[in-house]
């Protein structure tokens, strides 16, 4: 099984849509995607997810799934430092990197900080969400993050969504915890992620990161790769 997972192009988070650069990313994107083999669909309900996919699924003369749960992970917390709601993957390095807890896979929900904007239970509801389409192809979830193969699949399923949502949901395939994907990664408008499923001893199923945050289809066009969401200059690959 492939999971793959492809960023919404450059954002206009005013009206949840596109720019004019976001557009043309998407139109290029489109000229990859419907090559691909690919089993189902799914997108966030979010504008700017659905707009990104919609040029990709006509190209392809199909549908995308929406999913309440994919939309971006946008969920709130207090400020440590002076109670204001802040986004809950968005904090200073200097902070983050003191935070050990943050860094565990098992503690970072139980923190304080997180346990108030209830983070916990918005990370269960992605993570249920996800394991319900893996076990529709035979893949049940155990506890220490291994899946049981009930029957092999070979199916490829595309997600357009949002960089939060997605990193959480590695999160859970890769024993990560969140914070630290959200602080130490970045995946570009339109970046394609692809994760295998690895099937090393029979029956016992994990996913390992085959390619993640790809741009080439936007470098191959000679048109930029944007660094929205970023707070440097995006190498222009």
């Amino acid at each position: 099984m492939k999971i793959i997972f492809i960023r919404h192009a450059e954002p206009d988070y005013s009206i949840d849509s596109l720019t004019e650069k976001g557009w043309r990313e998407a139109e290029i994107l489109s000229e990859r995607v419907k090559n691909w083999k690919v089993d189902r669909f799914f997108v966030s309900p979010m504008g700017r997810a659905k707009d990104t996919a919609s040029l990709s699924l006509k190209k392809c003369g199909r549908e995308a799934e929406e999913l309440p749960w994919l939309q971006e992970f946008y969920y709130r917390v207090k400020s440590p430092f002076n109670g204001e709601d802040i986004i809950a993957w968005d904090f200073m390095p200097a902070y983050f990197s003191k935070q050990e807890e943050l860094h565990d896979k098992n503690k970072w929900h139980e923190t304080e900080l997180m346990k108030s904007g209830n983070m916990g239970e918005h990370y269960k509801e992605v993570c249920e969400g996800f394991d319900a389409i893996l076990k529709e192809y035979g893949y049940e979830r155990e506890e220490g993050g291994m899946y049981r193969v009930k029957e092999s699949s070979d199916a490829t399923l595309v997600f357009f969504c949002h960089l939060g949502v997605s990193f959480v949901i590695m999160s859970h395939l890769l024993g990560i915890a969140p914070p630290v994907l959200w602080q130490g990664f970045f995946v570009a408008p339109t970046a394609v992620t692809v994760l295998g499923c690895e099937e090393r001893t029979k029956g016992e199923a994990a996913f390992r990161v085959q390619i993640m945050g790809d741009t080439r289809h936007l470098s191959e066009a000679g048109e930029p790769i944007s660094a929205s969401g970023y707070f440097t200059d995006a190498f222009q690959l």
